[in-house]
């Protein structure tokens, strides 16, 4: 009986300690309140940082826009303008040779035109000519109406040409049309 003791006693010694904590231990483990708020004010703030990040980033990027843009419409006319000063300096020259002949006087106006008539084309500005062609609201502007032997609503006079730029109408072409018989 001694033995079956003495076993008992050796048993309990080498069983591991209970699975139970003490109450102070487990209240270790679950934070506090006071930590809980603490964790969340700092998540909180870092959320908030990231925010107004956020915020400043897409106010800069809206500010380098609209900077942007405003460059772009202030020099917009730049390369074309710079074109435009070649056909002046034509035109100035032109003005002050001093012959009295016409035909060349008349030469270097042609040569004038056929320069600006080249600046137009490198920038896709397109002349409205519409004689002989049915009245298209869209590019042209009736003056007048007269009796003639063409169908109705046909262009007999172009009395200003339109132009368009990459097929957008800069100014309709002025134009009389025939009436109706």
């Amino acid at each position: 009986m001694e033995q079956h003791e003495n076993t008992q006693q050796i048993e309990q010694q080498a069983a591991p300690a209970s699975t139970e904590t003490p109450p102070e231990q487990a209240t270790d483990k679950v934070p506090s309140l006071e930590d809980m708020l603490k964790a969340a004010e700092l998540k909180a703030q870092e959320h908030y940082d990231a925010w107004m990040y956020a915020k400043a980033e897409g106010e800069n990027i809206r500010r380098r826009a609209a900077e942007d843009v405003s460059k772009a419409q202030k020099f917009a006319v730049e390369r074309f303008s710079n074109e435009m000063l070649a056909v002046k300096d034509s035109l100035e020259a032109g003005m002050t040779v001093q012959t009295e002949n016409i035909e060349s006087f008349k030469s270097g106006m042609e040569l004038t035109l056929k320069q600006l008539s080249g600046v137009f084309e490198k920038f896709n500005i397109k002349e409205i000519n519409p004689m002989g062609e049915k009245l298209d609201p869209h590019k042209h502007q009736a003056i007048t109406m007269v009796e003639s032997e063409q169908p109705a609503n046909t262009v007999i006079s172009v009395m200003q040409k339109g132009y368009s730029l990459n097929d957008r109408i800069l100014r309709p072409a002025l134009v009389m049309v025939a009436k109706g018989k």
